[in-house]
């Protein structure tokens, strides 16, 4: 009985005449910070992180404070080299963190920037455990999955919701229900459950309802069998979401609801939509908001009048969607193409910048492998403006460069991001300084004219990933350029960083000299960070990645521009 004490004290003794252990940082406030807890089941992909920044805008609008957590299942310590077709796009934190695209969701609907703490790998949890145990710090008990491994999950998130002062923590499960690598996570979350207390956690089922097309209805069974995985672990689900391609049923919903314990008003149903930002009025509908505060006992702490404020604001935004009056093809040219996820900030930079602008995006995907200055035109008839997106390696390169060209020739509206810049550094350098085989280090090593390399101090550092520049840095902007004017007449702007090769100092009088404008660089050093050529419609190009940082309401200046002069065009 002691022992019970103990734990619901929040002690965290771990010596061996004690078998509980769950360590509860200093100034941890049990009942302060609730917790909402996002799981998938059938298949992975079906909107998690989507789902649980939308329920979390809900709650931020009434005037809570929330702080989201990505919980991914492999080793990896980062998502730094993580192959785009594998896992899509890898974003980036400010403060340099090479995380998830979830991420990005949920800096985009919450309108926030996010730190390392709010990402973590199953890499990350058992480096922490292990260096824990080389210190002595379990004072000689053998180490676990249990209590260690999941005490070191819910210490994670009771340091995120003390950093954060969060009202509500919002705990996303990377993956599905039956993910072997999963069941740690899943087993902490119960333990949280339990030590927490009534209404401290509300457990979200997200899961899939089939449809196929030659029975002509829908199935539910798939979706019952991963809830009933989720109650075998212990998580009786507060909430389930049912995802599909049209409106789920009342027939399938009442055998969820049955087969789940959880009332049919509860079972609700989430269909495709045209745009992620009108999923938070679908929630909203389904009283999905309001839902969760009864389940937490937290309704007591909402402001009604900063929610009209802010949801008024929201409508704004989202009434925009789908009467835009004009349509422009943007292009983007890339070599991860056939994953849209690759590009998925790109993707929603655009879509922000196009509402802006009253203006329907189409994207155009441009594979460049086998572009060559003979066939670019045919690749790029019919767009208004390109994108050459960032990346890593020399496949795809030089049909990037040809695109360059055109571009530059032609007065097609451009904007280059990280390796896009790179690119047009090396075509201007080519053609018009007449540096015959300039290039950059990171294709051709030991090239005549590396007008593109590592610069000295980065080559002194180490390890794959370890020599990136990475996260937030201030850019230097050049008054009356275009940068300029495009950041509201700011002499200073942030932007996020993911790359190893700059400009070459040696090389910035030549290309100057020939009309290239280096209108951003950093502070007190010789990396040029954006580049323009004037008489150009729009050629801009930088070397920071400007989509990392675009949201629905604050849409980033580089991308509005580019889409304004594509309408022009």
């Amino acid at each position: 009985m002691a022992d019970k004490k103990n734990l619901l004290a929040g002690t965290s003794d771990s010596s061996v005449e004690n078998e509980y252990f769950s360590p509860i940082p200093r100034g941890y406030q049990k009942g302060k910070t609730k917790y909402v807890i996002v799981m998938g089941t059938v298949m992975s992909g079906l909107g998690k992180g989507i789902f649980s920044s939308c329920l979390g805008k809900l709650m931020q609008d009434k005037g809570l404070k929330v702080a989201p957590i990505k919980l991914e299942g492999y080793l990896n310590i980062d998502s730094g080299t993580l192959n785009p077709f594998r896992h899509g796009e890898v974003f980036v934190l400010d403060d340099g963190m090479e995380c998830d695209m979830d991420l990005g969701t949920y800096e985009r609907m919450l309108e926030t920037n996010l730190s390392r703490d709010n990402f973590s790998t199953s890499g990350q949890i058992y480096r922490d455990v292990l260096d824990k145990e080389r210190h002595g710090d379990y004072l000689g008990r053998d180490v676990q999955m249990i209590p260690h491994v999941t005490g070191e999950v819910k210490l994670k998130l009771r340091n995120l919701a003390i950093k954060s002062e969060a009202d509500i923590v919002f705990v996303e499960i990377g993956g599905t229900v039956g993910d072997l690598e999963n069941a740690f996570y899943i087993e902490a979350m119960r333990e949280l459950a339990y030590e927490e207390g009534p209404n401290s956690c509300c457990f979200v089922a997200l899961t899939y309802i089939l449809e196929p097309e030659i029975l002509g209805e829908q199935k539910s069974k798939a979706a019952q069998l991963g809830i009933k995985q989720l109650m075998q672990s212990g998580i009786q689900p507060d909430i389930i979401a049912c995802r599909a391609a049209r409106t789920v049923d009342q027939k399938a919903r009442q055998k969820i609801s049955v087969y789940s314990n959880v009332p049919i008003d509860r079972v609700i149903s989430l269909a495709d939509s045209a745009s992620i930002y009108k999923i938070p009025a679908m929630l909203r509908d389904h009283g999905m908001d309001f839902e969760v505060l009864r389940l937490l006992h937290i309704e007591d702490r909402i402001d009604l009048r900063k929610e009209r404020t802010a949801w008024a604001t929201w409508c704004d935004f989202t009434d925009k969607i789908g009467k835009e009056t004009n349509e422009v093809t943007i292009g983007i040219t890339g070599k991860y193409t056939s994953v849209r996820d690759s590009y998925a900030s790109i993707i929603n930079a655009l879509e922000h910048a196009g509402i802006a602008c009253g203006c329907k995006i189409k994207i155009a995907w441009i594979e460049t492998s086998n572009i060559t200055d003979k066939n670019v035109a045919e690749h790029l008839k019919g767009v208004n403006g390109i994108i050459v997106p960032g990346g890593f390696g020399a496949r795809g390169t030089e049909g990037k460069i040809a695109c360059i060209k055109y571009i530059r020739e032609n007065n097609i509206p451009f904007l280059g991001i990280c390796l896009g810049f790179q690119m047009a550094v090396i075509e201007f350098a080519r053609n018009i300084c007449k540096l015959k085989d300039a290039n950059s280090t990171e294709i051709v090593p030991d090239g005549p004219n590396p007008v593109i390399d590592i610069l000295p101090e980065q080559k002194k550092i180490e390890g794959l990933g370890g020599n990136m520049r990475l996260g937030g840095h201030d850019i230097e902007i050049k008054p009356d350029t275009a940068a300029f004017k495009l950041f509201g007449n700011k002499t200073s702007v942030r932007m996020r960083f993911r790359h190893r090769y700059e400009v070459d100092p040696r090389y910035i009088e030549t290309l100057e000299k020939e009309g290239m404008v280096f209108s951003g660089k950093a502070p007190n050093q010789p990396i040029m960070q954006i580049l323009e050529l004037p008489n150009h419609p729009y050629f801009i190009a930088t070397q920071a990645h400007p989509s990392l940082t675009s949201r629905p309401l604050h849409p980033q200046p580089m991308f509005v521009g580019l889409v304004a002069a594509a309408m022009k065009r």
